[in-house]
């Protein structure tokens, strides 16, 4: 029975993390994985979106033509990381866990996926498979634009495995959060704040009262929002004409995402009316959230697969989005796995060596018949 190769599997992600390839900079790691998919005989393909996305980079599809009478198989990760992300110095410890020297992050997200999946096609390749396709795009940790500017045009298959999610693979994620950005400017009136005040009208004022009107931080349990930038400033003696605001919304569920930032929206111009403030906004739509029922045919595919490898599923719900959502929009039925990583987004991330092999065997057991 053909295997995962353990120390293999180590040396790729330990190689694969030293690549500088924070989102917008992926270009690098992008040309490593076209290098090795094409060395493991797979027809690759590139698009390049330096010119409609903020990347240097390209998205990569890969195929590996297997047995027509099953059905072909899509594995997907992003390439790119978040900051701190450059001159990543992994160590292997003691404790089964891969972290960084604590000065960057690890890159293990998402990383450990692409890891865990070329190692699987690197075994399957040698024996009878399906057909399997490769999709690692670029953005994923800024604006999601890889995963959104895909050529799905290009893609057999109807059903797609993400590993992006903490946890190992017998997580398995069926609902994930929808996530929309509002950003906004309150212009209000400079005026002398000793002599005149009453001729002012105070745009940090107006600010500060719509967020005390608004519903922050855990709304319910499915919707979360929060604000992540309130930037105004002027001299001690003059009223401030000018404030930005920024603010996160998630939600399992559309209706509530879509009237959370009605709310933010709502607030922001009673403030400003109530004040006599000028108000622009711009609502920027991230992702969809999804949700795929407990008895969905592919969710069954991949708790079999999961028993076959001896690991038991678990059905979760996830309000961090992922390229999962852009991919379910476009008709593919995807499901996102967790890989191993945890502490994700710090310089305290790490990567659980045992779960990054469970991914690669189940990916494997995945591909084949």
């Amino acid at each position: 029975m053909s295997v995962i190769d353990r120390q293999a599997l180590i040396e790729r992600f330990l190689s694969y993390v030293q690549i500088d390839s924070e989102a917008g900079s992926e270009k690098t790691m992008g040309e490593r994985l076209v290098a090795d998919l094409t060395q493991l005989g797979f027809t690759v393909t590139t698009h390049d979106l330096s010119k409609t996305a903020a990347t240097n980079g390209f998205n990569v599809h890969a195929t590996l033509p297997g047995d027509e009478s099953l059905e072909p198989i899509l594995f997907c990760c992003h390439m790119d990381t978040v900051a701190p992300g450059k001159g990543i110095r992994p160590r292997v410890c003691e404790d089964d866990y891969i972290r960084s020297d604590g000065t960057t992050i690890l890159g293990a997200d998402d990383k450990a996926g692409l890891c865990a999946i070329i190692e699987a096609m690197k075994v399957a390749k040698d024996g009878p498979h399906r057909t399997v396709e490769a999709a690692f795009t670029v953005c994923e940790e800024s604006t999601f634009d890889g995963a959104k500017q895909f050529d799905y045009s290009q893609v057999a298959s109807k059903r797609c495995i993400i590993f992006d999610a903490d946890g190992g693979p017998d997580h398995i994620i069926i609902n994930a959060a929808g996530i929309n950005e509002v950003h906004a400017v309150i212009t209000g009136k400079a005026a002398h704040a000793g002599i005149a005040p009453q001729d002012g009208v105070n745009a940090i004022q107006a600010g500060a009262y719509a967020v005390s009107n608004m519903k922050l931080m855990s709304v319910d349990k499915e919707t979360t929002s929060n604000i992540c930038k309130f930037s105004a400033e002027s001299p001690l003696n003059i009223v401030t004409d000018r404030a930005e605001l920024s603010f996160e919304v998630r939600s399992l569920i559309q209706e509530k995402l879509d009237a959370q930032t009605s709310h933010i929206i709502a607030c922001l111009e009673d403030a400003c009316s109530t004040f006599g403030a000028k108000l622009t906004y711009e609502v920027i739509h991230l992702i969809s959230p999804f949700r795929l029922s407990d008895d969905h045919p592919f969710i069954q595919v991949v708790s079999d697969a999961l028993r076959d490898i001896g690991l038991e599923p678990k059905l979760v719900t996830c309000r961090g989005g992922s390229d999962a959502n852009i991919f379910n929009s476009n008709g593919i039925e995807t499901i996102n796995l967790g890989s191993g990583m945890d502490k994700v987004h710090s310089t305290e991330e790490q990567q659980y060596i045992p779960h990054m092999v469970d991914c690669a065997r189940l990916s494997l057991r995945l591909m084949q018949p």
